[in-house]
């Protein structure tokens, strides 16, 4: 069983996710110890990037914050080595295609594998161009994640038919950031995605309290949440530890039992 597996392998998965980087790579690999601490079933590391399109303003200022402080791909990837000593938490990349292609396929994902890494998610990676950057990954046992927006029952079929790792369900259009309602027939589009591929589905985007997390984990595999920590790290910066382990506690409590 991969590690991305062992995710859902316990119940409702929690996944929460962080800059790297933000507010330095020391305390990113002191967070996700945190995060380890409080429950968290997988973590998604962020990649910082300068033009990053499916963020909204919390994760942007995020990417910033650690491309300031010189945070670079190598030296996210040495702080996954010494994470992965420690630990067998499933961990997956989010990052753009850019810095995957300026640094090589080959080389990145022969590098993902030495460090641990499970998976990957690529935003601006149109499904028809999938291939590009599968080939290479699976060479080195890595997931390439598909996203699935609320879009066409064909669109879902197809993306949903050809996924590994896990599904990713985008809870509305839009970029990332909370969001105080979630109206989109999640149901729906997990039961249709369900009927081309067996394989777990979390959902992400606008996710942020424990009673939005409970409701998404009745209809699906996993609950992902992404601007609500990096907005506990904004406000705390390198003392957001604490508060980070209480808030992963609180989501993951949340939907234990369901």
């Amino acid at each position: 069983m991969s590690r991305i597996k062992n995710a859902f392998g316990g119940g409702k998965a929690f996944i929460p996710f962080i800059t790297a980087g933000d507010p330095s790579l020391r305390k990113t690999e002191d967070f996700i110890f945190d995060m380890v601490r409080g429950g968290a079933d997988m973590v998604e590391i962020g990649i910082p990037f300068l033009d990053p399109i499916a963020e909204g303003p919390v994760i942007q200022e995020a990417d910033n914050r650690a491309l300031s402080s010189g945070t670079t791909v190598d030296g996210i990837f040495d702080m996954v080595c010494s994470l992965r000593e420690k630990t067998d938490i499933p961990l997956v990349f989010m990052t753009y295609l850019n810095p995957v292609f300026k640094y090589g396929y080959d080389a990145f994902f022969a590098r993902c594998k030495t460090a641990g890494i499970d998976g990957i998610i690529i935003p601006d990676l149109p499904f028809e161009e999938k291939e590009e950057v599968r080939r290479p990954a699976q060479r080195y046992d890595i997931d390439v994640i598909s996203l699935i927006a609320p879009t066409s029952d064909q669109r879902i079929r197809l993306i949903a038919s050809d996924a590994e790792g896990f599904l990713y369900i985008v809870s509305s259009m839009g970029v990332t950031g909370i969001r105080s309602e979630i109206k989109t027939d999640l149901k729906s589009i997990i039961e249709l995605a369900r009927t081309s591929c067996t394989i777990p589905a979390a959902v992400g985007f606008g996710i942020s309290t424990p009673e939005q997390a409970s409701k998404i984990a009745a209809i699906a595999d996993g609950v992902i949440v992404g601007s609500a920590v990096v907005k506990i790290i904004e406000e705390h910066g390198a003392d957001a530890g604490q508060y980070i382990y209480e808030y992963v506690r609180a989501m993951k409590d949340a939907i234990a039992d369901i």
